[in-house]
């Protein structure tokens, strides 16, 4: 049953990253913890990175179906780092190694999904130019993705949420202001 097998390799490979650097950690350390043979590992998954990109593109679909709308600029904020959130240590070991860009693809794509939901949701009502909406997208994504990156660059420190709330809330305003003028480039 290949799909009990890959979740008890991911299981394990997250369970061993909040132990250890992903740097620490063999596919001897995954199949000894699960259970399971070498083989069974390499069937699955060719390397430990391509395992770690499928887990992250796995919590990246979870978080689109989880919250398929997002109203307000805090809300997409929480949902961005939600994952980041609930898998601390693990987040940490692979912030700090060389896979860094898979997490990072991951963060984008979070960001990018949760501000496009909270732009689609909040501004529903608003006739912009796709041009202009995607112009849009990208400027509040990058600023959650920002926000995110310096959290975590800054070992997920537990003064940034309020740090952030506080960005969220001098920001209130701002994507308003970004749709009014979008909508008005027509």
């Amino acid at each position: 049953m290949p799909n009990f097998t890959q979740k008890a390799i991911k299981e394990s490979f997250i369970k061993l990253l909040t132990e250890k650097p992903l740097s620490k950690i063999s596919v001897k350390d995954i199949v000894e913890d699960c259970g399971i043979n070498r083989n069974s590992f390499y069937y699955h998954f060719q390397d430990i990175p391509s395992l770690l990109k499928e887990i992250v593109l796995d919590e990246t679909e979870k978080l689109v179906n989880e919250y398929p709308t997002i109203d307000s600029l805090d809300e997409a904020l929480r949902v961005a780092a939600l994952f980041t959130l609930n898998n601390k240590k693990a987040v940490l070991h692979i912030f700090n190694s060389l896979n860094r860009d898979v997490f990072e693809d991951y963060l984008m794509k979070a960001c990018e999904h949760t501000v496009r939901s909270y732009l689609s949701t909040a501004f529903k009502d608003y006739d912009i130019p796709p041009e202009e909406h995607e112009i849009a997208v990208r400027l509040v994504k990058c600023l959650l993705f920002g926000m995110i990156i310096d959290w975590i660059g800054g070992g997920l420190n537990e003064d940034r949420p309020k740090d952030a709330a506080r960005i969220c809330e001098l920001c209130r305003g701002i994507p308003e202001e970004i749709i009014e003028r979008a909508a008005q480039t027509k």
